[in-house]
């Protein structure tokens, strides 16, 4: 059976939070009811059925709900996986900056614009803190398409810089990173939305990540992946496709999923713990910009990932996070203060032993440093440093 006739049993469409379906070719973001889709089951992968000959994530075509022939690709995905020391144990780091635009937001773009491309749009509208924006600039000038995107005031510079090298139309928004949602929620109304956050085609890219790991690891899951969350879509793209390789027969447990974020910024961690995020007082800048996201679109479905792994999460305090840069940094691991919010997480559950010795552990880094420049000089400055 070859990818085509794969998916064509399975006949996917969407559907909302209430249960409404809607057609799979339908260029929706969100569903009458307001809230995000979500791509109906889709039947997991047999190794068979990867294209080895293909080497981007597009050799997982066979669960990807879009037609292959006409994909907008850089690339993207089969990223390392490297072994590192750590605390005394051998821990797997997947490095996503070596996506074409040093982000693992190119996963989850490439199916997006392949889908809306393939739907007619010829014009694209997109939100972000800065990597996501800079990959739907880069995947809109790939498919002959114009980009606008909309990123908050203090975005850092190599960032605004890189969407605007693509072409693409940038406006910068003063206010909170949820303002700046609210403001590409409004400007929708007259361009097609491409929101890394709100897309479900998106989720289906990044699900790509973890269908890696299972190869990787020789088809067998890992015991614990370490993630960092702003709107969570690693959380659910993981959540995803370990979900698709159990009903598959191919894996015969889900891996737990750990997941931390910046101590102000941490609506899906203290929601899963029951905790008050109001108790946390004003939500302060975190040098983790990538993560400072109070109102995550998929909160409820980002939270039901962790508690069907059997997981846990963090919130991670900000002195942690500079920590966990120069600990990256030692190993030579150059990854934004973003990314290394998991690298401090992953500590935080080795010292609580919720990580134990000898488990099979990928902790995801999520882009490099070198689009932080002025956030990672912040990290080591000073004589010390």
């Amino acid at each position: 059976m070859n990818a085509e006739q794969h998916l064509a049993v399975t006949a996917p469409d969407l559907y909302d939070r209430s249960g409404k379906r809607y057609p799979l070719d339908e260029c929706r973001w969100r569903g009458e009811d307001c809230g995000p889709l979500a791509v109906s089951a889709l039947p997991g992968l047999h190794p068979e059925q990867i294209d080895t000959a293909e080497r981007s994530l597009w050799r997982y075509r066979a669960v990807l709900p879009v037609e292959a022939a006409r994909r907008v690709s850089l690339g993207e995905g089969c990223t390392p996986m490297v072994p590192v020391e750590w605390a005394g144990q051998r821990v797997h780091f997947k490095l996503e900056w070596f996506n074409p635009t040093s982000s693992f937001k190119d996963r989850g773009v490439s199916v997006m614009m392949s889908h809306l491309v393939a739907h007619g749009a010829e014009r694209v509208l997109e939100d972000s803190s800065g990597n996501g924006g800079s990959s739907v600039a880069a995947y809109a000038a790939a498919a002959g398409v114009r980009a606008k995107i909309i990123v908050p005031a203090a975005t850092s510079e190599a960032k605004i810089l890189q969407a605007r090298a693509y072409g693409a139309e940038v406006e910068l928004v003063g206010g909170t990173r949820d303002e700046v949602s609210d403001e590409a929620i409004r400007q929708s109304e007259r361009i097609p939305y491409a929101s890394h956050n709100w897309h479900p085609m998106f989720l289906q890219g990044t699900k790509t990540i973890a269908y890696e790991m299972w190869e990787s690891l020789g088809f067998t899951a890992p015991d614990n992946v370490v993630l960092v969350a702003g709107a969570g879509s690693t959380v659910i793209g993981c959540d995803l496709a370990f979900g698709e390789l159990l009903g598959a027969g191919q894996i015969d447990r889900r891996p737990r999923l750990f997941v931390g974020q910046p101590e102000h910024w941490a609506t899906i961690a203290d929601t899963f713990n029951g905790i008050d995020p109001a108790g946390r007082g004003e939500r302060v800048p975190t040098i983790a910009e990538g993560a400072s996201i109070a109102r995550p679109v998929r909160l409820p479905e980002a939270v039901e990932a962790i508690r069907r792994s059997d997981g846990a999460a963090y919130a991670v305090p900000e002195a942690e996070i500079y920590a966990a840069v120069r600990a990256l940094g030692a190993r030579g691991l150059y990854a934004e203060p973003t990314s290394s919010v998991a690298a401090a997480t992953l500590d935080h559950f080795l010292m609580t032993g919720d990580i134990a010795p000898g488990e099979t552990t990928v902790v995801v880094l999520t882009g490099a440093g070198l689009k932080s420049a002025e956030k990672m000089a912040s990290v080591f400055a000073g004589p010390s440093n």
